[in-house]
């Protein structure tokens, strides 16, 4: 009774985190929206246009999170047995897309403004929502890596990863301005083509990812290992096999068979895999662990190929 009571205060724990995360993203792509729109009105700034048109892509993919999460930590039902995990690389995917998108766009505006190029306005506007965009996205940072932290959320992951680029590009868009107050009025547009080309390369990091859990990829090669280690350690345990994981949002599912005495007793045996199972989990929280229990002579039957390390 007390792991499961564990067990589903760990499951509220992470669903208030997830939402926190997910409504505090939201908050801070509608700000920075507004705020760009005004800057760019006023400057002119391509580079400017180029963050602005991120933060847009941002709110929608910040939504969708938003969605996909509540959606994710649905518990599980009769046509869901797994639970919704998978809502969150989904949202992954279609995060992806909108980035893709808006990083073709800005590198077509920007390739037409280096063919016409003209003064920028009323820098110190720009510079000024540029200083808030950065302190904004910093606070959501700080607040996005906590979380990710204590629930391994892909959705989390990919959307935080949205806002290390808007860091960057930020940073990068002040650099910029300054120049174009010296009369290098080229660098804004190639400014902008450097961040698209930039958010186009994150926009294909978060779709491999998220394809990757959609095709239930194994984990990790070192918690393989620290799966097996911790299976290995138990001093009646003399081998495994057939170990298959996966991961859907933040819940990782892990099988394994354990290699046992054959005259070992049922109740003896399902007592090391309770064991076994408590010590997977201590190291993986939340996560969904089925282990069968194999008398030693059956055990090369029907196993799976051998796990070689991922490059």
């Amino acid at each position: 009774m007390s792991d499961q009571l564990t067990s589903n205060d760990n499951r509220f724990d992470h669903a208030g985190l997830l939402k926190l995360a997910s409504g505090a993203s939201v908050i801070t792509a509608g700000v920075l929206i507004v705020a760009k729109l005004i800057a760019w009105y006023v400057t002119g700034s391509v580079s400017l246009l180029a963050s602005l048109v991120d933060s847009v892509m941002d709110s929608f993919a910040s939504l969708i999170n938003l969605f996909a999460i509540r959606y994710s930590l649905q518990p599980a039902d009769e046509e869901h047995r797994f639970g919704h995990g998978k809502a969150e690389p989904l949202a992954g995917l279609a995060q992806a897309a909108f980035i893709a998108g808006s990083a073709v766009f800005l590198i077509f505006h920007a390739i037409d403004r280096l063919r016409y190029t003209h003064e920028l306005d009323q820098i110190g506007v720009g510079v000024g929502v540029m200083v808030l965009a950065i302190v904004m996205t910093v606070a959501l940072l700080v607040i996005q890596r906590y979380v990710i932290s204590k629930t391994n959320s892909t959705a989390i992951r990919a959307d935080s990863l949205h806002y290390v680029t808007d860091l960057l590009t930020n940073v990068s868009i002040l650099l910029a301005l300054y120049l174009a107050t010296l009369g290098w009025t080229w660098a804004d547009p190639v400014f902008a083509i450097g961040v698209a080309i930039y958010i186009f390369y994150s926009a294909f990091h978060i779709g491999h990812e998220a394809f990757q859990q959609l095709m239930d990829r194994e984990l990790p090669d070192d918690i393989l290992e620290q799966i097996q280690a911790t299976a290995m350690r138990h001093p009646e345990v003399t081998g495994t096999h057939e170990m298959r994981t996966r991961q859907a949002g933040h819940t990782r599912f892990v099988q394994l068979h354990l290699e046992l005495d054959p005259d070992m007793s049922l109740k003896r045996a399902h007592e090391i895999a309770d064991t076994v199972e408590e010590e997977i989990m201590a190291f993986l929280p939340g996560a969904e662990v089925i282990i069968h229990q194999d008398p030693i002579d059956d055990s090369g039957k029907n196993e799976l190929p051998a796990q070689k390390p991922r490059k």
